[in-house]
């Protein structure tokens, strides 16, 4: 995509969250003032770069590893720019040709961008982007299934570095229970989900003004929520996790091993298994 010559009008008077996310991840999908503000908060927290490239690699893990034992059906809410290895080209590195992917964001921009880049990597047959809200629940479920994924058949089901935007009086916990609800059995989950436990005040003091600029400057709506593990733990419901359980991002099947700090990443990662 050329970033003079682009089909749908552009608001560059703020930074798009999508656009930032990419910046971070050595992207080459967003603008100048993406860039300015992304670096603004790595000025605050260096570790957020590190932070966000260890969630796109548990991303990869964990699409992999559904991939591995039968999924052949991704929905990914909150799913931001389809790029710098996304759901359908790992699924399609893993199983080529046989899987579907729906990505799902509620930001203008990061969907705009979604049908462009998916024009130039993916199968529109298999691949698509719909513009929708994670707490549009039943209707936004509708429309998933009327691109094609089938409920009787096992459902990935992505909600990646997507809960944390959501404060607790939004409750978030019950579009999510709808969710699960409609997941055939042999489905999973993947959730990741920013945790400062610690008390490291620095880093607490960092990430509540990195939050706090990220809402005024950027579409985020609402505070954001930052939870402890037993929180986090609470949007499986009754899904099993699958081993290691929940863990620091790194710490989530490893390609090799791991030996810095995981806690670093700051954040958890986790998969859940449907068995009933």
């Amino acid at each position: 995509m050329s970033h003079d010559e682009t089909p749908f009008e552009l608001d560059l008077s703020r930074p798009s969250s999508g656009r930032v996310y990419d910046y971070w991840l050595g992207g080459t999908n967003n603008y100048a003032i993406d860039r300015e503000f992304a670096e603004r908060q790595l000025a605050l927290a260096p570790e957020i770069r590190e932070a966000v490239r260890e969630n796109r690699a548990f991303l990869r893990r964990a699409v992999r590893f559904a991939v591995e034992n039968g999924v052949r059906q991704f929905v990914d809410i909150g799913s931001g720019l389809p790029t710098q290895g996304s759901v359908h080209e790992v699924a399609d590195e893993v199983a080529p040709g046989e899987s579907r992917v729906i990505y799902i964001d509620n930001e203008p921009v990061a969907h705009a961008h979604s049908e462009i880049l998916l024009k130039d990597t993916a199968d529109p047959e298999r691949h698509r982007a719909l513009a929708g809200d994670f707490f549009d629940g039943p209707r936004l479920w509708e429309r998933v299934l009327a691109e094609g994924i089938d409920p009787r058949e096992p459902i990935c089901l992505l909600t990646v570095a997507l809960l944390h935007l959501m404060p607790a009086e939004q409750e978030p916990e019950k579009p999510l229970a709808f969710y699960r609800e409609q997941l055939p059995p042999g489905s999973y989950l993947v959730l990741s989900h920013a945790c400062l436990e610690t008390e490291d005040e620095r880093v607490q003091e960092a990430f509540g003004k990195i939050s706090d600029d990220y809402r005024a400057k950027t579409a985020v709506k609402g505070q954001g929520g930052l939870r402890g593990r037993a929180e986090i733990a609470e949007f499986f419901g009754d899904f099993e996790l699958v081993e290691p359980g929940l863990v620091w991002l790194p710490q989530w099947r490893p390609d090799s091993v791991f030996t810095g700090n995981p806690a670093r990443s700051r954040a958890l990662a986790g998969v859940g298994y449907k068995r009933r």
